[in-house]
């Protein structure tokens, strides 16, 4: 009788933690980690610049709608002076949807629905209107594109019984369509940014967006926290290779991936930005950390990988690690140096990687450009993006391995 208590008590101990481990792999999948932590005022030096949401509304007509059959949206600020004729396009960032139940989850939230959004959204960091947050970007006009469809812009496809829209390549093109209507096709210079998702979104979308302007317009795109790799986890599986294999295949993303990579290629594979960044043609920035938070809870040691939760408080605080953990992540680190060196081999591309326990550092004032924000050498993140787009130097920048750069601004979660 005991032995079966005992036995007992065990299923249902095992039960919590597999209960555990779902919810914090689900959050992770569907959460944009930039939204835990970063905007909670630090870094202004004001009052951030609040800016309505704006539904586009001819994307139904051409199926454009998130997850939940709703119109996508965007945040749009009008630059001025000598930044009138010069754009700034965000993706936003938040994660993926690979399954039916997650896709569902998803569109009851504001990354699957625009009921959900805000109404105003701060614009700080690169989308900060302020000469001292924000120096060679602060007068453009500047956009932020809602992300509701769960798969990086990408993919066309629906599943009527759930009533879920997959439909991101569709609101990419309505998205851009809208834009020019509204000016950007006059545009002198464009830069295409994205943060995490947006961040991958953006390489993929990279040529398409050249492709919308003349040759004389100065088109680049930006990456931050986007490169994500196609690691081997603590378990030896490969779990963000599960996770993109499924939303490739649930989205129909397959048609919106370059060809480039797909003619030679498992589409899953050409969904990590690894196989597709030394193609893209426009010039291109990577921005990352080399201990990238997000990839350590989702894709290093996520729960379903971490049977024994060894990596329970190191995946939280880079503090808790212990030497072996440590070891572990620097051989991520040199995965990310070894992946981006063809990258840098051409001198249009810029790379900016620094070994922080961080995510979306363009997002955040306080790591995009403020008193004591992140540098390598003697250059923050925001003077070096600025430098390389205006092709006032090149940049190339790989910090020290950790723990020697002292200016990160690490993350810790709860």
């Amino acid at each position: 009788m005991w032995q079966r208590n005992m036995s007992f008590v065990g299923m249902k101990v095992l039960c919590v933690f597999v209960l555990i481990g779902f919810v914090i792999v689900e959050g992770l999948e569907n959460g944009n980690v930039t939204e835990m932590e970063f905007v909670r005022g630090r870094g202004f030096y004001n009052r951030p610049l609040m800016v309505g949401l704006t539904l586009i509304n001819g994307a139904a007509a051409k199926g454009a709608v998130c997850l939940d059959g709703s119109l996508p949206a965007y945040h749009f600020h009008r630059g001025y002076g000598s930044g009138s004729n010069s754009w700034l396009i965000h993706l936003e960032g938040g994660g993926w949807c690979g399954t039916i139940r997650n896709c569902i989850y998803s569109k009851k939230t504001r990354h699957g629905s625009s009921y959900f959004m805000e109404k105003q959204i701060p614009f700080i960091g690169i989308l900060s209107n302020k000469a001292q947050e924000n120096p060679d970007f602060y007068n453009w006009n500047r956009v932020k594109i809602r992300y509701c469809d769960g798969a990086s812009f990408s993919g066309d496809s629906q599943n009527e019984a759930a009533g879920l829209y997959f439909r991101g390549q569709r609101i990419w093109q309505a998205a851009m369509e809208d834009l020019m209507s509204k000016g950007m096709r006059y545009a002198k210079q464009a830069l295409l940014s994205g943060c995490s998702a947006g961040g991958l979104s953006a390489i993929l979308h990279c040529d398409e967006f050249r492709e919308l302007f003349p040759r004389t317009t100065r088109v680049k795109c930006f990456s931050d926290a986007g490169l994500f790799l196609d690691s081997v986890d603590v378990a030896g599986r490969r779990s963000l290779r599960n996770l993109f294999g499924s939303v490739v295949t649930l989205h129909g993303a397959h048609k919106s991936l370059p060809t480039s990579c797909t003619s030679r290629r498992n589409p899953i594979l050409c969904f990590f930005p690894q196989r597709l960044i030394a193609s893209v043609r426009t010039p291109l920035f990577l921005l990352n950390a080399a201990y990238d938070t997000w990839q350590i809870q989702a894709s290093l040691a996520p729960p379903s990988a971490d049977y024994r939760w060894n990596w329970f408080d190191c995946r939280k605080n880079y503090a808790r690690c212990s030497s072996p953990q440590i070891q572990y992540l620097q051989g991520f680190r040199n995965q990310m140096l070894r992946v981006t060196r063809r990258f840098s081999w051409s001198r249009q591309n810029g790379l900016f990687i620094n070994s922080c326990f961080a995510h979306c550092q363009s997002e955040r004032q306080d790591t995009w450009f403020a008193r004591g924000s992140p540098h390598i050498g003697n250059k923050g993140i925001a003077d070096s993006v600025g430098n390389w787009f205006f092709d006032r130097v090149n940049v190339q920048a790989i910090g020290c391995a950790y723990p020697c750069d002292k200016t990160c601004h690490n993350l810790v979660f709860n």
